[in-house]
């Protein structure tokens, strides 16, 4: 794999003034687990259990975001903290439609920051190359654990390397910040790796209906 400067790549795209890009408001975890959901237990989530969550996603996208990423179209190769990663996901502003996404990838286990630094081609783990669709712009993500170890805070920025700032992109963000729910890779991490079974609370639940929004998890 080519050596990378994950975070400059990132900080530089987040700076460009061309691209197009959003940061969602920090997440608490357990405030909206209170408000919004009953659990079969007590639960007090914490920031190691986010960070634990942010590793195994990074690897299996496919497990954790399956309302965005296509069963069985996800693998991951390279280092154990640097690899690179394909999936099958669905297109931003065509949710209907999906299309494969090439990043590049780096889990900072003293920060608890993982960055995706899109990429147009790579080389597969068999050594083919492998190219990214070119119905939407390649876009960089970065994921990080903030708050304290009882109070963690769900972080996430993406920036995407449009010609020109796409309003449409931002209407997206911003659907997928008002939506009541905790991101889908959090609530599967309570349901199958912790055990706990959780459900929405009335007054949310009537504002759940259908499948999960894509949001930002991935």
């Amino acid at each position: 794999m080519t050596a990378l400067k994950h975070e400059d790549l990132f900080r530089e795209a987040w700076h460009d003034p061309t691209s197009t890009r959003y940061e969602l408001s920090p997440l608490d975890v357990n405030k909206v687990l209170e408000d919004r959901y009953v659990l079969d237990e007590p639960l007090v989530f914490t920031r190691a259990m986010l960070w634990d969550l942010e590793t195994r996603k990074a690897r299996h996208p496919d497990v954790f975001i399956p309302g965005v990423v296509a069963a069985g179209s996800a693998a991951a190769w390279g280092n154990e903290d640097v690899f690179a990663r394909k999936s099958t996901q669905r297109l931003w502003l065509a949710p209907e439609t999906y299309g494969l996404v090439l990043e590049q990838t780096k889990l900072d286990h003293d920060a608890q920051t993982v960055t995706f630094i899109g990429t147009t081609e790579h080389r597969g783990p068999d050594g083919d190359l492998l190219r990214a669709t070119t119905a939407q712009p390649i876009f960089h993500v970065e994921h990080s654990v903030g708050g304290t170890e009882t109070q963690p805070l769900n972080l996430w920025r993406t920036v995407h390397r449009t010609a020109t700032p796409d309003a449409r992109l931002i209407t997206t963000f911003a659907k997928i910040e008002a939506n009541p729910r905790l991101p889908e890779h959090i609530e599967i991490y309570i349901r199958h790796i912790l055990g706990i079974p959780l459900t929405y609370r009335p007054e949310v639940s009537a504002k759940c209906d259908g499948p999960h929004p894509n949001d930002g998890g991935r």
